[in-house]
């Protein structure tokens, strides 16, 4: 997947550098001078999160033993690209998604700052979560667990826990929180299983699970488990029917009744 994605990049900045002679520069830089998908990743997300006391350079060096320490990190860098690019209508390009979406970059900073938590780096971690908070608008524990093939629509103000999962082929839109209840220790923070979509500004809040192939709608406050394929609306949040797709993350549908059951 990742040499199939990293070819196909190539392919898509070589034509924007002939269509769009002013970003050629950025184009080069970011994609053409480099020799895989992880060192053009790298170049681009470390630029974004270097400051005044960390270089992009350093910010490199975390990436590059990153990729080696945790295998599966490129494999996911490329299936979230994909991902993006086949749910989002205002995307037509890989290319896009490296360059320009702060919801994919931020899972990958995410994904880096996880692999430093795991080698128990924490302070490291810590600060690297900061620094996406900082630059992208998405503040996502260390100890959180993402899988592969996530989405973050337009990602501004979305919050997730210490003990949150995510399992594989997740939707989240802007300003969804993956929280707690209270300040109470331990197991905290919702468990999302794979297929599900958030809608914008949805909370989901304490130990509980969504399950596979669930919708919350947008502005939702869930507080219990949503059964597998159901889809939930409102404040308190509550069934009202299943989602007319098997992954509603795919489909990024977002009308969320089921026509059907409303005589």
């Amino acid at each position: 997947m990742r040499y199939e994605v990293w070819e196909q990049l190539r392919v898509e900045a070589e034509a924007l550098v002939k269509q769009e002679p002013l970003l050629a520069s950025h184009v080069y830089t970011s994609i053409l001078n480099h020799e895989c998908l992880g060192s053009a990743l790298s170049f681009v997300v470390a630029n974004k999160l270097s400051d005044g006391v960390v270089s992009p350079f350093t910010f490199r060096e975390l990436f590059d033993k990153a990729f080696i320490h945790c295998d599966e990190m490129l494999t996911n860098v490329a299936t979230d690209i994909k991902a993006v690019k086949d749910r989002d209508p205002a995307v037509s390009s890989y290319l896009t998604v490296m360059l320009n979406l702060k919801g994919f970059q931020a899972i990958q900073v995410h994904r880096l700052a996880h692999c430093l938590w795991q080698q128990d780096r924490k302070e490291l971690a810590q600060f690297i979560q900061s620094r996406n908070s900082e630059v992208f608008g998405v503040d996502i524990h260390p100890a959180c667990k993402i899988g592969t093939g996530i989405m973050f629509d337009h990602a501004t103000g979305i919050v997730i826990g210490e003990t949150a999962v995510i399992e594989d082929n997740v939707s989240l839109l802007q300003s969804v929180t993956l929280g707690g209840t209270g300040n109470q220790q331990g197991d905290r923070h919702p468990k999302i299983r794979q297929g599900v979509m958030i809608g914008a500004g949805a909370k989901v809040l304490g130990n509980i699970e969504v399950g596979q192939g669930a919708k919350v709608g947008a502005g939702s406050v869930v507080l219990s488990d949503v059964a597998p394929h159901t889809t939930v609306v409102g404040v308190p949040a509550k069934a009202v029917g299943t989602p007319v797709s098997d992954c509603p993350a795919e489909t990024m549908e977002q009308n969320f009744f089921d026509s059907s059951a409303i005589a």
